[in-house]
């Protein structure tokens, strides 16, 4: 194998792992092996322990029931809570916020003092040109 196709095929694996990664993985139906690749601080212990968990005592209802297993403590839920959903929600990064209710608009203010009309302009007066010296006779 030349030098380029394995680091080609090292690219590959890379970019691969990291889609996986990217993805956030629902606990309530991944397999032990994309548990352990995805969530940080997880090896195929943990994540076996996680689906067994959830076999022996049913689907996870939010991301800290997984405190409820064995080797999960809060610090570890915390560090990967953005990485997991559960029964395939999406994780949101803030809590949602109630709309703000609609204002009306206000009416356009009223000048204080009425408009009075322009008036029309007053043509200009040409100014006076000064008459010409007389021109020296030859």
């Amino acid at each position: 194998m030349t030098i380029f196709k394995r680091l080609l095929l090292g690219l590959v694996l890379a970019l691969a792992q990291a889609a996986a990664m990217a993805e956030p993985v629902d606990i309530n139906s991944a397999t032990a092996e994309q548990i352990a690749t995805t969530l940080s601080g997880i090896g195929k212990a943990k994540a076996e322990a996680i689906v067994k968990d959830r076999e022996t005592n049913g689907a996870f209802k939010s991301v800290d029931d997984l405190a409820r297993v064995k080797g999960i403590k809060a610090a570890l839920i915390a560090k990967n809570r953005d990485k997991i959903v559960v029964g395939g929600a999406v994780p949101s990064a803030t809590p949602a916020t109630p709309a703000i209710p609609a204002v009306p608009a206000k009416p356009p203010a009223q000048p204080a003092t009425p408009a009075v009309p322009a008036q029309p302009a007053v043509p200009a007066k040409p100014a006076a040109v000064p008459p010409a010296p007389p021109s020296p006779r030859k």
